[in-house]
């Protein structure tokens, strides 16, 4: 009995902290809702209080829809992170079989290679592709913001990992069956690895979506600005900032995400878990 009620004193501290640990990553996702509810009046006052005395979303949400061009913020967003996702998976694919099922020489030199990769924040990188992406002219353009993506070491890590739990069997069955090594990729491999895809694709879309480095340095046009780019007109250096429709615009930006994560979250999960089998 003792050692029950210690597992189940345990299992209860663990809840505990992760529910005080969600809780803590919500309030600041709380506050913003809150502030895009408020009058000016209200986000500079004193007290505190998450639910606004006067409600002024209507003005909040409309001016944030109107006073810059949100809708095409977030259709440039919709491109920049569709044409990325797609790239990573066509180029990222094939490279994982390749280190997860065929034997080459150098093909552990390669792997490492990739978990190197992994320890390079992208920020590194930043210099080198302004650089080139000047020299061969493409600044100021969708391709600036969607080409230094698309090799991704995370993603050959994942796929990898989870082709790793494929059997063998079942490549030898399709080579067999007279199928290539690119058919193998993309008829057997990828459509049995979903849940790791779905997991990398809610990876990738978050990271991109709410990229401001690279696009802050990369473009200028206001036509070509992705969401976290864009929402900066409502940051005024003289005036100050205005924050009812910064939160406004801010909670129409995140709301997608949520909304994407929430819709697939199991295979999210189970991509993770299927791919740290191995």
């Amino acid at each position: 009995m003792s050692v029950h009620r210690l597992s189940v004193t345990a299992a209860l501290l663990r809840h505990a902290a992760l529910l005080l640990t969600g809780a803590l990553i919500l309030v600041p996702f709380v506050w913003m809702v809150s502030l895009s509810l408020k009058p000016p009046g209200e986000i500079f006052r004193a007290s505190f209080s998450i639910l606004p005395e006067q409600w002024y979303a209507v003005e909040n949400y409309s001016r944030a829809l109107t006073e810059a061009p949100l809708p095409r913020y977030m259709l440039n967003g919709l491109v920049i992170c569709s044409a990325i996702l797609a790239l990573q998976i066509l180029v990222c694919a094939p490279c994982a079989y390749a280190l997860a099922k065929l034997d080459f020489k150098g093909r552990d030199v390669l792997f490492g290679l990739v978990l190197v990769g992994l320890l390079i924040p992208h920020q590194v990188l930043a210099l080198p592709l302004f650089i080139l992406g000047y020299q061969i002219g493409i600044l100021n353009t969708y391709a600036a913001l969607i080409f230094p993506f698309i090799v991704s070491p995370f993603a050959i890590f994942l796929f990898r990992q989870f082709f790793k739990t494929i059997p063998d069997d079942i490549v030898h069955a399709a080579r067999l069956d007279g199928l290539s090594e690119l058919a193998i990729v993309w008829r057997v491999m990828v459509p049995m690895a979903m849940p790791a895809i779905i997991a990398f694709s809610i990876f990738s879309v978050v990271s991109h979506w709410n990229d401001l480095f690279w696009p802050l340095i990369a473009v200028r046009s206001e036509s070509l600005m992705p969401p976290p780019l864009g929402i900066m007109a409502f940051k005024n250096e003289e005036a100050g900032s205005d924050f009812g429709p910064l939160m406004a615009a801010s909670t129409l930006v995140v709301l997608p995400l949520v909304v994407a994560f929430l819709a697939a979250q199991r295979w999210f999960v189970e991509g993770l878990a299927g791919g740290a089998i191995k």
